[in-house]
């Protein structure tokens, strides 16, 4: 009989058990919304960690490279205010689950031209037929060596290489369609059902934790690219390349399998999360008097028709983007995400140039010094958020404070460097002293560097005019001698001889990883202050025209140029010599180092100006606003500056379009 009673207990309290499930709590969904960003993050901080190895594995250059970057910013831009504005409308969880999957699809695509590409070639693996001119020595003649070269050009031109490109570009295609759900579903959900008083800790956190998605991604670069991008196809012993070597390329596909099957599990859970969850106690509100108040409120809208939508959408948006609060936050954002565009797919380059460094070195300090700064600051941010309960007025204050501190830690970087290492012919140029090396008939492609006991760098061997060379017992190249451009004691050593700069490489990381820490501050403020100047339908919507104006203004400050693209092109003007093969242009083999830090790092500068404006004019118009409507503040934690009467207007504008 107490069996019985036990068991008719069961299900008398199976409601409430089932409410209790993991997949009803909004700290469940954070969590998991935090492992899925984090997933998907990676993949795209492994991109612009790999994004100059696959530059020099293709030879593209730094505009090509840049447009790859930013290519996944094409259908996040077509189809995010559209998703965004039926969030209300659909099971948020499930087109989350859905992003996620189509994203782990786009990641194997990433990785598919390694497979389908021949081996990596380079200057002396392309003349390795010839056993005269293998070790691109000083020669008078070199026959063997075009007919080498040539079949390696007829290798270069077939269909799988020309394949390439179109298929990175597709990968990123359809890892930024993938993304669209869910950044904009996740933040509006997490809202919607989160207490007041804990949603910004939950932003901060989920900010946080998405922040270091990318770090995960520059530190499993850094891994990746220490393996041989051949490592599958040749030996060890047969690897004749070392990581310090220009030439070296990693294996940079390697990660994006990787990140593929963490996009699969992170996007299981998703599938069982409910369309309504019940919202987090606050002050004993009851579990399904949020969803139900919502559905009233939406229902108006969730009844129009896809011609409707479209032709009521520009009215939505300019009501959206009339608030001059929620107008300028975006815009001082927009800057940030031009700032962070740079940062993050070039930066490692520039380290690697500048303080002469190795590619996985280079990313390795981002992933493992910038971010995780990044990180803190952001979550330092949200903490202050709670911790005094900021007001939107008081968050702007807190944003612009942030960028002010910001721009005096960025502002020396400017400064902290050293000019361009010399190259013979190259920097500074001079064509008359070529002609030591005028009879050894050097070819155009040949990039093998060497530095001279002079300290002078030539583009290979047979430029500098060496005749011998020195081996070890593994028939690798030690020392070149009888060298006839090189002054002095007339040999060279193999590798570049770098910029001499790797000394100013601590206090350049100091002083970057401090301007990330401050300006990551705003960020949780700045999502919160959105949040808050928007009617609580228009959340998804809001969030989705912040994210397209990211991509329209934030990503394209030259024609038809996205971020990276810009960047990719401001760098490509300090190239002094390009890289050729097969009589076409590749990557570019040396840069003017004071150029390139001048105009990268100002340009950083720039946007770091342009947030700070921002941030100011709102502060002013919240202060008018604050004189104008006194009588109306509200009491301490005063985050929201809609009321009911935008509600009542925006339901009528809908009925009226129904209409």
């Amino acid at each position: 009989k107490n069996k019985i009673m036990g068991a008719n207990d069961v299900n008398m309290n199976s409601r409430p058990v089932r409410h209790r499930s993991p997949f009803n709590s909004i700290k469940f969904f954070v969590f998991c919304h935090s492992l899925l960003q984090l997933a998907q993050l990676l993949v795209s901080g492994y991109m612009k960690s790999s994004i100059s190895t696959i530059e020099r594995r293709y030879g593209l250059s730094s505009q090509k490279s840049g447009l790859l970057a930013a290519f996944n910013e094409v259908g996040n831009t077509v189809l995010i205010v559209f998703v965004s504005f039926f969030g209300s409308r659909v099971h948020r969880p499930r087109f989350i689950g859905g992003g996620a999957l189509l994203a782990c699809l786009a990641s194997l695509l990433m990785a598919l031209p390694h497979f389908l590409s021949g081996p990596y070639e380079y200057t002396d693996r392309i003349s390795s037929t010839s056993s005269d001119n293998s070790s691109g020595l000083c020669q008078s003649e070199s026959v063997l060596t075009t007919s080498s070269s040539n079949q390696s050009c007829s290798e270069q031109e077939s269909p799988a290489q020309q394949v390439v490109y179109p298929l990175l570009l597709l990968g990123q295609l359809l890892l930024g369609i993938g993304a669209v759900p869910i950044q904009p579903f996740g933040i509006s959900y997490i809202d919607d059902y989160a207490s007041k008083k804990n949603s910004p800790l939950y932003l901060g956190i989920l900010l946080a934790v998405t922040s270091i998605g990318p770090a995960f991604g520059f530190i499993t670069g850094s891994m990746m690219l220490r393996f041989y991008v051949d490592f599958d196809k040749f030996s060890k012993d047969q690897i004749e390349l070392t990581h310090k070597d220009l030439r070296w390329v990693g294996a940079w596909w390697l990660g994006f399998l990787v990140a593929s099957c963490l996009l699969f599990l992170t996007a299981l859970p998703y599938l069982f999360f409910p369309r309504n969850m019940p919202k987090e106690d606050d002050q004993g509100e009851d579990v399904e008097s949020r969803p139900d108040s919502k559905q009233q409120k939406t229902d108006p809208l969730q009844e129009l028709s896809l011609l409707q939508f479209l032709k009521s959408f520009p009215r939505i948006a300019l009501r959206t983007l009339r608030s001059p609060i929620y107008l300028l936050v975006v815009l001082a954002q927009v800057n940030l995400a031009a700032l962070l565009a740079g940062l993050a797919t070039f930066m490692s380059k520039f380290i690697e140039r500048q303080f002469s460094q190795t590619v996985s070195f280079s990313t390795m300090m981002i992933g493992g010094i910038c971010i995780p700064l990044a990180v803190l600051g952001t979550v330092l941010g949200g903490a202050l958020m709670r911790r005094f309960n900021l007001s939107v007025s008081g968050a702007s204050k807190l944003c612009f404070a942030a960028i002010l501190l910001c721009m005096f830690s960025a502002m020396p970087l400017l400064f902290i460097g050293c000019p361009t290492q010399r190259v013979f012919g190259v920097h500074p140029y001079s064509s008359g002293g070529m002609s030591c090396s005028a009879g050894c008939q050097c070819p155009n492609e040949a990039f093998n560097p060497v530095c001279g006991s002079d300290g002078v760098e030539f583009r290979s061997p047979c430029h500098a005019g060496c005749i011998t060379m020195e081996t070890d017992v593994n028939n690798k190249a030690i020392n070149y001698t009888d060298c006839r451009c090189v002054g002095g004691l007339s040999f060279a050593s193999p590798g570049t001889c770098g910029s001499g700069c790797s000394r100013l490489l601590l206090p350049f990381m100091a002083l970057l990883g401090v301007t990330s820490f401050i300006a990551s501050f705003s960020q949780t403020p700045s999502y919160i202050m959105i949040l808050r100047t928007v009617p609580a339908e228009d959340k998804s919507f809001a969030v989705g025209v912040q994210y397209m104006l990211f991509r329209v203004l934030g990503e394209s400050r030259s024609l038809h140029a996205h971020g990276p693209v810009l960047y990719g092109s401001v760098i490509d003007t300090t190239c002094i010599l390009w890289g050729k093969k097969c009589g076409k242009q590749t990557s570019c083999l040396y840069y003017n180092l004071d150029g390139f830090r001048h105009r990268f790092l100002g340009l950083q500068v720039v946007f770091v100006c342009g947030g700070l404006l921002c941030f100011l004019l709102t502060v002013v118009v919240l202060r008018r606003r604050t004189r104008l409507q006194e009588p109306q503040q509200t009491s301490k934690g005063g985050y929201e500056l809609v009321n009911e009467e935008k509600t009542a207007s925006k339901e009528k504008e809908a009925k009226g379009i129904k209409t």
